[in-house]
């Protein structure tokens, strides 16, 4: 449930007191498919939790440490999101038919801090040929104008440079490596978007979610065994998921809660950068790299809206 990660952990904003920038004035535009998983799945509340846990959404109890609430919303690195991006996840709650039309503000230079110290230091470069270490020297300074770079409209994304790795068939299973920036740019709009679409992801669903991870998934599925009627497991795969996603619907799916060209932009740029393979540059037609930043989050997103709306 990890292999396709490039960072340690989702990163967080520091504290500050930026205004959430949701949008609220603006008339939202309705999603009427939204609410037409109810009944069908169990109630999530394991998205309105300070830790997301196995337990609530499969029926357990919610154990003690569970039951309180903060008034930000930790990532994975232990850390609060800032009082802005805890502001959009409030609003996203509470208006599920939301378009957010103002997110890139959040994206400051405090929250490209932590998104690159939420990276693997030892992670292989991409086509760039920039390490974590190398980017640390005169980090200030780089991520100033990184920050610069994305509001005014100029950042380019680079290609994913292609590698392999061996699954246990024998089969590879491609995988794209970014450059160090694009990574740090991706970690910083994840994090933004995660504040959305953590209140919108079912409580069955734990891959590559903040705070959950496969031993929650497996304890879920522990319990269900030993409390609830079952009469078979279903093991299933999806192959070649990441490679096959439809670029334009994947769009189509994120446009459902989010309306900032900006961020939309951002996203398009990542997924028209291309791969570098043995010197050659290519665009392939679908899916998003295996081993991107955003690459589960937009595949997620892509589920959950399927599963409500069908």
């Amino acid at each position: 449930m990890h292999e396709n990660r490039e960072t340690s952990g989702t990163s967080a904003a520091q504290p500050g007191s930026r205004s959430a920038g949701e949008g609220l004035g603006h008339t939202a535009r309705m999603h009427v498919c939204e609410e037409s998983h109810s009944g069908i799945v169990p109630m999530n509340h394991s998205n309105k939790d300070t830790r997301p846990s196995a337990e609530s959404g499969e029926g357990r109890p919610l154990i003690k440490e569970n039951a309180g609430q903060s008034n930000t919303s930790p990532t994975q690195s232990g850390k609060g999101v800032s009082q802005g991006l805890a502001g959009v996840r409030k609003a996203a709650g509470e208006h599920k038919e939301m378009k957010f039309t103002a997110l890139l503000h959040h994206l400051d230079v405090d929250l490209l801090r932590e998104s690159f110290y939420s990276l693997k230091r030892k992670a292989a470069p991409g086509v760039d040929g920039v390490t974590w270490q190398e980017y640390e020297t005169g980090l200030e300074n780089r991520l100033v104008d990184l920050h610069s770079r994305v509001h005014r409209g100029v950042y380019r994304a680079l290609p994913s440079r292609r590698v392999y790795i061996q699954k246990e068939d024998g089969r590879q299973r491609p995988l794209g490596v970014a450059a160090l920036e694009d990574k740090i740019v991706q970690q910083a709009v994840v994090t933004i978007l995660n504040q959305i679409y953590e209140e919108d992801f079912l409580g069955f669903s734990y891959g590559f979610r903040p705070g959950r991870n496969q031993h929650d998934a497996l304890d879920a599925l522990s319990y269900a065994l030993l409390k609830k009627k079952v009469n078979y497991i279903l093991d299933a795969d999806i192959k070649g998921f990441f490679d096959n996603l439809d670029k334009s619907w994947m769009m189509k799916f994120v446009e459902h809660r989010v309306a900032d060209p900006r961020i939309l932009r951002l996203i398009r740029k990542w997924l028209k950068a291309g791969v570098m393979e043995e010197g050659k540059w290519s665009q392939p037609q679908s899916g998003t790299p295996q081993g991107s930043v955003a690459s589960p989050l937009l595949a997620t997103c892509t589920c959950t809206t399927l599963s409500i709306s069908g």
